[in-house]
């Protein structure tokens, strides 16, 4: 069910801020320090332990994977909380942590693209694309089909 989706989320979200927090203090910052972003792992290592096991059912593996789902808008929602006037005053290290880490995506994205083996296209296969849109060539009308009633 959807509920037990919920449950697992709700369980994995306060063993997330826990640890959180317990971060937090191990660093020395009066902060939770990633407890959502370690919500959410705990929330998709717990979804794939149990599909392992034959322990998720179809209705809540749908519950579960709703939230995991849900990710992305959850980190964006908590991160909106965050003063960040206040980080930004702090000096210049915010500034080149926020940069390094949009960097570092970029280049990871870049070479998760490389050595996901993506076949080579065609040249050719883009070039009758690219002259329709340039306005050269006049897009082929589109094929009707025939009704075997019009007889």
């Amino acid at each position: 069910m959807t509920v037990l989706g919920v449950a697992l989320l709700a369980l994995c979200t306060l063993v997330g801020v826990f640890l959180g927090d317990l971060l937090g203090i191990l660093l020395g910052v009066k902060a939770n320090v990633g407890g959502v972003g370690i919500a959410m792992m705990l929330l998709i290592a717990a979804r794939i332990w149990l599909m392992r096991h034959d322990r998720l059912g179809h209705a809540t593996k749908l519950g579960v994977e709703f939230w995991a789902s849900m990710y992305i808008p959850i980190v964006v929602a908590m991160a909106a909380q965050q003063n960040v006037v206040a980080a930004v005053s702090g000096g210049p290290i915010v500034i080149i942590a926020a940069v390094g880490s949009v960097l570092l995506c970029f280049a990871a994205t870049a070479l998760l693209g490389r050595i996901g083996g993506r076949p080579a296209r065609d040249g050719a296969e883009a070039e009758p694309a690219a002259a329709v849109i340039a306005g050269d060539v006049e897009a082929p009308s589109p094929v009707r089909p025939t009704t075997a009633s019009g007889r």
